[in-house]
């Protein structure tokens, strides 16, 4: 028997796992609907959107396959949120002002472009609220004096050794807390952050 990876995508594609579609929703909602507050879409309107990007990923996702491309996902999710603000917006649903005065429907055509600067800006954007997300979300898990550890030294860079004495651990300790966050962080990102 093969054992399952333990990946979000991975059980989001099992279909099963309510608690993976809860998952992607609490990670992607305030990332889409960040980026449309971004563009002085209403409240109202964002929160449409969001919900109809949402229902077409999951309505789509068993057409998915992640064929191991950096940033396959991440694209495919740009594809959807753009194909769904470009209905929203052609059907006159929307109003939203473009950065730089161009029309919205332009901006959409420039994102949409892979090689387009505002696509590689979506694919960081992307990947760097991802990556918060998921810690947030897989930071009750761990011990605080864990957490602490990981933090300091993975995400503040401070040396091993200096948080190792002030938190009265060994440096051993402080790289197994890192090594253990970082490894839960690479299952649940798996396919998504790449």
């Amino acid at each position: 028997m093969v054992p399952t990876s333990p990946s979000l995508l991975d059980r989001l594609h099992r279909n099963a796992d309510q608690g993976a579609w809860d998952r992607l929703a609490a990670v992607y909602s305030p990332l889409i609907r960040g980026w449309l507050r971004k563009h002085d879409i209403r409240q109202d309107d964002a929160d449409d959107l969001v919900q109809e990007v949402l229902v077409v990923v999951v309505r789509r996702f068993p057409e998915f396959h992640h064929n191991t491309r950096t940033g396959a996902f991440r694209a495919w999710l740009r594809t959807i949120t753009l194909n769904v603000c470009r209905d929203f917006w052609k059907a006159n649903r929307i109003r939203p002002t473009a950065p730089g005065g161009t029309d919205f429907g332009g901006y959409l055509d420039q994102l949409a472009d892979d090689d387009n600067p505002l696509a590689r800006q979506w694919d960081r954007d992307h990947d760097v609220f991802v990556t918060k997300r998921l810690l947030e979300i897989i930071r009750p898990q761990f011990e605080p004096a864990t957490w602490d550890a990981f933090r300091r030294v993975a995400i503040d860079g401070q040396p091993a050794a200096e948080v190792a004495r002030e938190l009265g651990l060994t440096v051993n300790a402080v790289f197994i807390a890192k090594s253990r966050i970082l490894a839960k962080l690479r299952e649940e990102a798996a396919g998504l952050v790449d």
